[in-house]
This record gives C-alpha cells, structure tokens and sequence, in this order.
C-alpha cells in the first residue's frame, strides 16, 4: 500500500479541558499518513483517480476549528473516522500536537493509527 501524506496542517482551535482554554483558540498541528493505491492515479494523471489531499485538509480544518473538543485524543479520532468513512481510507495515521501545551517542552500529543495498512 502507498501512502499519501499531508504534514504540518496548523489549525487555531477550542482545544482543552480548563475553563481559560474554552475561552481561546490555540494552535494544534495535524500530521497524516493516509494508506492508498495510487497505481491508477499515476497511470491517468487525474486527481479523480487518487485521494484528493486539499479536500482531506479543507474537511480536517473544519472539524478542528468547530469540534470544541476537550481532548487532542478526541480530536485524533475523529480525524481518523473522517479520512476512513468520508474519503474511503483503508489506513491512517493521526499525529495530533498541542505546541506550547507542556512548559519546557516544544509540542505534546498523540499519535493512533486506525485501519488495516495491507
């Protein structure tokens, strides 16, 4: 299986479980690897034949910025359930990070994979 990657997508999101955190947005930075076959999208040269990776960020954009989720956990999951239910992905791996979360530390979070990458 090929992968078809979309790295460093930064979202400013409601993300948190303290009260002062439900009040602002705070950036999260949004790794995928997302399990394909792209042999036909290669053989025809046309996006309709591959995973469309802008439609993939414009729908993981949305969901970050209007989840309202309390944690990056959360956030991660639905991430994968998107990319698996609503782009038909067989494999996906979600790194979700928190910059700033941790002082002393450059970025927090979590990474899950879902899905089979046969």
């Amino acid at each position: 299986m090929d992968t078809i990657f979309l790295h460093g997508l930064t979202v400013d999101a409601v993300i948190g479980i303290w009260e002062w955190e439900r009040r602002i947005r705070q950036k999260v930075v949004i790794d995928l690897d997302m399990g394909a076959d792209i042999r036909k999208a290669a053989a025809s040269d046309k996006v309709e034949d591959t995973l469309n990776y802008k439609a993939v960020a414009k729908r993981v954009i949305d969901l970050a910025e209007t989840g309202g989720f309390e944690l990056v956990e959360t956030l991660a999951e639905r991430i994968a359930e998107v990319c698996r239910d609503e782009f038909g992905v067989p494999w996906v791996r979600v790194r979700v990070n928190k910059p700033g979360a941790i002082r002393g530390s450059r970025d927090v979070g979590v990474l899950i994979e879902r899905g089979s990458r046969e």
